[in-house]
């Protein structure tokens, strides 16, 4: 699987962390930042949520220092269903009733350790379908429209 991971400046720790951990059965594509000077998160956020939209990237992993500003920013990009998560359960139903195909941690508020136990389990569930496809297919009719 082809994964886009990106950070700005208060994530580029744990986003090297989880490039450490990913490396081992993924392709990684890294939209930056490349160290801790400061970055504006839009930039790399939406540059990973672009390759995602337009599948270049199957998934994305995006961290910010509380995930918010990346989760905004990310969610403007058409296709894209970024979820913001900082607990397995969160990843879990992003993945099962959300079909989220972005990720969003909060660097400044879970450590390495936990951040991969959320990034395993959000690899790992796929989507529930059913009832929810309803529901997915409403926000995409909606982005459709805007257009």
């Amino acid at each position: 699987m082809r994964l886009a991971i990106a950070s700005d400046h208060a994530g580029f720790e744990l986003k090297e962390t989880l490039k450490k951990y990913l490396q081992q059965t993924h392709e990684l594509v890294d939209f930056g930042t490349t160290k801790c000077e400061p970055t504006d998160y839009p930039i790399v956020s939406i540059k990973a949520a672009q390759s995602v939209a337009q599948k270049e990237c199957d998934l994305g992993v995006i961290i910010c220092g509380t995930g918010i500003g990346s989760c905004i920013a990310a969610n403007k990009v058409k296709g894209v269903r970024a979820a913001l998560c900082h607990s397995t359960d969160f990843a879990l139903m992003s993945r099962k009733h959300n079909n989220a195909n972005i990720i969003v941690l909060p660097g400044r508020f879970i450590a390495g350790h936990y951040a991969i136990e959320i990034l395993k389990k959000w690899l790992e569930t796929a989507f529930e379908g059913g009832r929810h496809q309803k529901r997915i297919d409403l926000i995409t009719e909606y982005e459709r429209q805007q257009s």
